[in-house]
């Protein structure tokens, strides 16, 4: 019970977890003592008509500036100098100085880092597109089911995770990030009617901040839905009830549901767009969830295959959804040599730097993404090696290659990679 407890703690220091998957990992009663709202589900109010016409709903939108958490560009990290060179321990004490990281990320730093632009792939000019972008859990409490849309604590996290996570779409020419009254960390902890009508009441907000959005747009420019953890959720509802089977799917570049298992067999079919095969493909999902070797991915495949999928079946041993962030393919695996830059936090988690040729994938059999040996990144990793926290920042400069890339490919300004890329 101490060993949980101390993973209880390191969870509520990064209010990171946002799914049932969790639920399987702690002792039942335990969770529900530490996050399980006692109180009645109150159904929160409709938002006022273009309640969303208000900036200050957002963290992120055209016009906020400087501020814009999203439109961080972290810098990448000095490369070491050639063995020998007396700077080269100095250069390494800079790195993990800053970030207290070292075991593959400190290895990375004996291989030149290739010139932001290369690594970027940005030689290129990247069409106009959107970014609707629904940020992960931040509120923990146990007071309501629901997070008032005002509360600071909550908000301040909320900013930390989109810096980092939404920060890799900065090369669109515009992206919204919304506040919403997301559902508590107890919502998903629990099999009682007030958790799913606390995430329905999150999605409501969701919903009509995603159509704000699209009426702020031009009808022609192209879009991208991203979110992670209890954001990519409801990304994954507005697929099926907003996107999906209809003439906006037209204009979807892709969507970016990471930190959440999608079923190919049970979820995907009803999302009314296909899963992303290719590193051109259009209109499409993308997704993965990651973990180092070994993994103890025991609990969250257990758990996962008692669930219901979108078609009303049970997911079973379905495949999960494994989109490879350094080619962009489903499935198979590449070695760390190809990741463009990995986002190497410092103990903050609101600043960091690029670490180029740092951390391999390979989507394991059932779908869940293996990424080597555990990298150390920081305090936040879950029990299994489970790098929940760290899904997009591992992978932070391929998927901003990936979204450009794709971008291209719907205007039509992309050269098809060789199929064995």
């Amino acid at each position: 019970m101490a060993r949980k407890f101390l993973y209880i703690v390191a969870i509520i220091t990064v209010l990171i977890i946002g799914g049932r998957i969790a639920y399987e990992a702690f002792d039942d009663e335990f969770a529900r003592l530490a996050f399980v709202p006692s109180g009645e589900f109150t159904p929160t109010e409709p938002l006022e008509a273009n309640a969303y016409q208000d900036p200050a709903l957002w963290f992120s939108r055209p016009g906020i500036g400087v501020n814009d958490p999203a439109r961080w560009q972290p810098a990448f990290a000095e490369p070491a100098p050639p063995p020998g060179d007396d700077a080269a321990s100095s250069n390494r004490t800079a790195v993990e100085g800053t970030n207290g990281n070292s075991g593959a990320v400190e290895n990375a730093q004996a291989r030149p880092a290739e010139t932001p632009a290369e690594a970027m792939k940005a030689d290129g000019d990247v069409p106009d597109f959107a970014v609707f972008f629904v940020h992960p859990t931040s509120y923990l409490s146990r007071s309501s089911w629901n997070a008032p849309i005002d509360d600071e604590e909550a908000n301040r996290i909320a900013r930390i995770y989109l810096r980092g996570m939404a920060s890799p779409f900065n090369a669109a020419s515009e992206i919204w990030a919304p506040r919403y009254r997301q559902a508590t960390m107890g919502a998903f902890l629990t099999d009682a009617p007030e958790g799913d009508q606390a995430i329905d009441a999150a999605y409501a907000d969701v919903r009509e901040a995603f159509r704000y959005f699209l009426d702020s747009i031009d009808d022609d420019t192209p879009i991208v839905i991203a979110g992670h953890s209890q954001g990519s959720l409801h990304v994954l509802r507005l697929l099926r009830e907003e996107v999906g089977n209809s003439p906006l799917a037209d204009r979807l570049v892709a969507a970016y549901a990471i930190g959440w298992p999608i079923s190919v067999d049970h979820d995907i079919p009803a999302l009314g767009v296909p899963a992303c095969a290719t590193p051109a493909q259009t209109g499409c999902v993308v997704s993965w969830s990651s973990y180092a070797e070994p993994a103890d991915t025991s609990s969250v495949i257990e758990t996962y295959s008692r669930s219901v999928g979108f078609d009303g079946v049970m997911r079973g041993d379905s495949d999960i959804l494994c989109t490879n962030p350094l080619t962009g393919r489903f499935g198979g695996e590449a070695p760390a040599s190809a990741n463009l830059g990995t986002l190497v936090p410092d103990d903050t988690m609101e600043n960091g730097e690029l670490v180029p040729g740092a951390i391999p994938a390979r989507c394991e059999e059932s779908g869940l993404l293996l990424i080597g040996d555990p990298p150390e990144l920081g305090s936040y990793v879950l029990p299994g090696n489970n790098y929940h926290v760290y899904d997009i920042p591992l992978f932070w400069a391929n998927t901003k290659a990936d979204v450009a890339r794709r971008a291209r490919a719907l205007a039509g300004r992309v050269e098809l990679p060789d199929a064995d890329s």
